[in-house]
């Protein structure tokens, strides 16, 4: 039907053009000569009938309009002459999907931690002074009786020097004091001298011996002062920290070398609280190089921190590795695996987990219809990355896990990967 009204649309374009372009030039003559035209038919008297110019006039302003009409009639021809479109079939919503199982009553943990040594030591200066060496850097070995770092000793030298001058002052002394000491002693016995004098005598020699022992406990430390001036390592191990550097003056007790012992290593796990209570008693917790899991250890808990840490909550526990590999270097990240004790249970993904009237519910896929439909549950528990799913869920149902937020009910989904 509709193409049969096309010719027609053509010859009513052709047709309308050609009376517009006869309407206009008649009212082009008829304005431009209207004198003219006006006597001729004043002389033809009643020869026969003439028109007015304002009638060509009229007919000519009524173009637009009689145009407008026209071209509206085509555009509704045109429009009728468009085949009907269909409406785009609605695609299925891809998603991705996870079978449940029913989980063992065992509940298996993975944590990541890391590789320290068992004991580190700060090492520091006992005396303060301006630090003129440093012969270790970071990640180097240190024996037992390296020296590690040097002070100025000048310092401690004259202070030496002076300890020692006042024991040889104080030893003069007591010779002194001694000898005048027996002479009047002597004389005390043959009755040539007075007790007073004998009493001094004594007193004095008493206080030399005195002076002599405080100069020689000086010159000691004088002496331990020198020699603190060096930086000693006391045990092999590896330097980890630095903390001051030649040139610097540094006071007692600040931290110029940190020393991890050679001798034993330590997996550290930053655990939940959860885990900690679930845990057996006295766990082999299995350790393995997250680079390459055939590198493995097993070791005991340690220690467990008596507080947890302010900002994750954690408690930062220390596993102690049997004859640890040499490829568990310290810093190197490790994974951490232990057996909970727990209840038998159905476990998904924290993702798939959705909300219906205020309550957990997750999208489960009818196979057959390629559908999906909302189904309540009850939330056992929720461990870090999966949810414990006490009622709602059987074994072998089909649950989506990615695209949770965008479904309908009834909604027609494909399927990215099924996993369990």
């Amino acid at each position: 039907m509709a193409l049969c009204t096309i010719p027609t649309v053509k010859q009513i374009l052709f047709d309308t053009s050609r009376q517009l372009i006869r309407i206009r030039a008649t009212s082009a003559l008829s304005v431009a000569l209207p004198d003219r035209s006006i006597q001729q038919n004043e002389d033809r008297g009643t020869a026969g009938e003439t028109k007015d110019p304002g009638e060509k006039l009229a007919v000519s302003r009524c173009g637009p309009l009689w145009t407008c009409l026209v071209l509206t009639v085509i555009a509704g021809v045109m429009a009728s002459c468009k085949p009907p479109v269909e409406p785009a079939a609605q695609q299925p919503r891809p998603v991705r999907v996870v079978t449940v199982e029913r989980q063992q009553a065992r509940e298996a943990v993975s944590l990541t931690g890391q590789i320290e040594a068992e004991t580190e030591v700060s090492l520091s200066f006992r005396v303060g002074g301006r630090m003129i060496a440093r012969s270790v850097n970071v990640g180097d070995r240190v024996k037992s009786g390296q020296v590690v770092a040097r002070l100025e000793s000048e310092p401690a030298e004259n202070a030496l020097r002076v300890a020692r001058a006042n024991l040889a002052t104080a030893l003069s002394l007591l010779t002194k004091t001694r000898n005048d000491f027996n002479r009047q002693d002597e004389l005390l016995r043959g009755g040539w001298t007075t007790r007073v004098r004998h009493d001094q005598a004594l007193q004095a020699f008493q206080a030399a011996q005195a002076q002599v022992d405080a100069a020689r406990a000086s010159e000691a430390t004088a002496e331990d002062n020198l020699a603190y001036t060096e930086l000693i390592a006391d045990a092999p191990g590896h330097v980890t920290t630095i903390g001051a550097e030649p040139g610097e003056v540094v006071q007692p007790g600040r931290m110029v070398v940190q020393l991890a012992r050679e001798g034993g290593r330590d997996a550290v796990f930053d655990v939940p609280a959860r885990i900690i209570q679930n845990a057996p008693y006295s766990p082999v917790v299995v350790v393995t190089l997250t680079s390459d899991p055939s590198v493995r250890a097993t070791g005991r808990v340690r220690e467990v921190a008596p507080q947890a840490d302010p900002v994750t909550r954690t408690f930062r526990v220390r596993v102690g590795l049997d004859n640890p590999p040499e490829a568990m270097r310290l810093g190197s990240t490790v994974t951490g695996s232990i057996a909970l004790e727990g209840t038998a249970g159905i476990s998904i993904p924290a993702s798939a987990l959705t909300r219906s009237q205020g309550q957990p519910a997750v999208w489960i896929v009818d196979l057959v219809a390629s559908t999906v439909s909302l189904h309540p549950i009850d939330v056992e528990r929720y461990d870090l990355a999966r949810v414990v799913v006490g009622q709602g869920l059987e074994a072998g149902d089909v649950v989506v896990t990615a695209g949770v937020q965008a479904l309908r009910p009834g909604e027609k989904v494909r399927l990215l990967g099924a996993a369990s």
